[in-house]
Protein backbone atom coordinates (compact mmCIF):
# COMPACT_ATOMS: atom_id res chain seq x y z
CA UNK A 1 0.00 0.00 0.00
CA UNK A 2 2.81 2.38 0.83
CA UNK A 3 4.56 1.77 -2.52
CA UNK A 4 1.36 2.42 -4.44
CA UNK A 5 0.83 5.78 -2.75
CA UNK A 6 4.41 6.85 -3.48
CA UNK A 7 4.10 5.87 -7.12
CA UNK A 8 0.78 7.69 -7.39
CA UNK A 9 2.26 10.82 -5.75
CA UNK A 10 5.16 10.91 -8.20
CA UNK A 11 2.86 10.57 -11.19
CA UNK A 12 0.55 13.45 -10.22
CA UNK A 13 3.00 16.11 -11.42
CA UNK A 14 1.55 15.97 -14.92
CA UNK A 15 3.47 18.17 -17.36
CA UNK A 16 5.65 19.90 -14.77
CA UNK A 17 8.19 17.04 -14.75
CA UNK A 18 8.78 17.42 -18.50
CA UNK A 19 9.08 21.19 -18.20
CA UNK A 20 11.58 21.04 -15.34
CA UNK A 21 13.77 18.55 -17.19
CA UNK A 22 13.68 20.79 -20.25
CA UNK A 23 14.65 23.81 -18.14
CA UNK A 24 17.59 21.88 -16.67
CA UNK A 25 19.16 21.78 -20.17
CA UNK A 26 19.04 25.57 -20.63
CA UNK A 27 22.31 26.24 -18.74
CA UNK A 28 24.12 23.61 -20.83
CA UNK A 29 22.82 25.15 -24.04
CA UNK A 30 23.91 28.62 -22.88
CA UNK A 31 27.39 27.33 -21.98
CA UNK A 32 27.71 25.72 -25.43
CA UNK A 33 26.65 28.97 -27.14
CA UNK A 34 29.20 30.95 -25.12
CA UNK A 35 31.96 28.44 -25.94
CA UNK A 36 31.01 28.57 -29.61
CA UNK A 37 31.29 32.35 -29.87
CA UNK A 38 34.35 32.71 -27.63
CA UNK A 39 36.44 29.68 -28.65
CA UNK A 40 35.22 27.63 -31.59
CA UNK A 41 34.19 30.35 -34.05
CA UNK A 42 37.35 32.50 -33.70
CA UNK A 43 39.54 29.41 -34.08
CA UNK A 44 37.73 28.36 -37.26
CA UNK A 45 38.11 31.89 -38.64
CA UNK A 46 41.84 31.88 -37.89
CA UNK A 47 42.25 28.48 -39.58
CA UNK A 48 40.51 29.78 -42.72
CA UNK A 49 42.77 32.84 -42.80
CA UNK A 50 45.90 30.68 -42.38
CA UNK A 51 44.77 28.35 -45.17
CA UNK A 52 44.17 31.31 -47.48
CA UNK A 53 47.61 32.71 -46.61
CA UNK A 54 49.32 29.39 -47.41
CA UNK A 55 47.54 29.14 -50.75
CA UNK A 56 48.46 32.73 -51.65
CA UNK A 57 52.21 32.38 -50.98
CA UNK A 58 54.23 32.77 -54.16
CA UNK A 59 57.85 32.76 -55.21
CA UNK A 60 59.68 35.86 -54.00
CA UNK A 61 57.47 36.49 -50.95
CA UNK A 62 59.29 37.41 -47.78
CA UNK A 63 57.91 35.36 -44.91
CA UNK A 64 58.35 34.50 -41.25
CA UNK A 65 58.08 30.86 -40.16
CA UNK A 66 56.43 29.56 -37.02
CA UNK A 67 59.90 29.07 -35.53
CA UNK A 68 60.80 32.72 -36.20
CA UNK A 69 63.06 32.28 -39.23
CA UNK A 70 62.92 35.14 -41.75
CA UNK A 71 63.40 34.17 -45.36
CA UNK A 72 62.44 34.61 -48.99
CA UNK A 73 60.53 31.93 -50.88
CA UNK A 74 62.66 30.58 -53.73
CA UNK A 75 60.74 27.44 -54.64
CA UNK A 76 57.25 26.10 -53.94
CA UNK A 77 56.22 22.47 -53.87
CA UNK A 78 52.88 20.91 -53.13
CA UNK A 79 53.68 20.50 -49.44
CA UNK A 80 57.12 22.11 -49.14
CA UNK A 81 58.71 25.53 -49.48
CA UNK A 82 62.36 26.38 -50.05
CA UNK A 83 63.50 29.52 -48.24
CA UNK A 84 66.62 31.53 -48.76
CA UNK A 85 67.65 32.75 -45.33
CA UNK A 86 71.13 34.08 -46.21
CA UNK A 87 73.15 34.70 -49.38
CA UNK A 88 74.14 31.06 -49.96
CA UNK A 89 71.85 29.36 -47.46
CA UNK A 90 68.56 27.70 -48.38
CA UNK A 91 66.33 25.53 -46.25
CA UNK A 92 63.44 23.30 -47.21
CA UNK A 93 60.46 23.16 -44.88
CA UNK A 94 56.81 22.23 -44.78
CA UNK A 95 54.45 24.81 -46.22
CA UNK A 96 52.20 24.71 -43.15
CA UNK A 97 55.01 26.18 -41.01
CA UNK A 98 54.66 29.60 -42.63
CA UNK A 99 53.35 31.97 -39.98
CA UNK A 100 52.93 35.17 -41.98
CA UNK A 101 54.11 37.23 -44.92
CA UNK A 102 56.38 40.12 -43.97
CA UNK A 103 55.55 43.65 -44.94
CA UNK A 104 57.92 46.13 -46.56
CA UNK A 105 58.18 48.20 -43.36
CA UNK A 106 59.51 45.16 -41.46
CA UNK A 107 62.49 44.94 -43.84
CA UNK A 108 63.46 48.50 -42.93
CA UNK A 109 63.43 47.57 -39.24
CA UNK A 110 65.68 44.57 -39.97
CA UNK A 111 68.18 46.79 -41.81
CA UNK A 112 68.29 49.16 -38.80
CA UNK A 113 69.12 46.19 -36.54
CA UNK A 114 72.11 45.31 -38.75
CA UNK A 115 73.51 48.84 -38.47
CA UNK A 116 73.31 48.85 -34.66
Amino acid sequence: MLMESIAWAEGTGGGSAGTSSLLSFVPFVLIFVIFYFLLIRPQQKKQKEQKALLEAVKKGDKIVTTSGIWGTVTNLGKETVTLQIADNTKIKMQRENIARVRGEDEDKDKDKDKDA
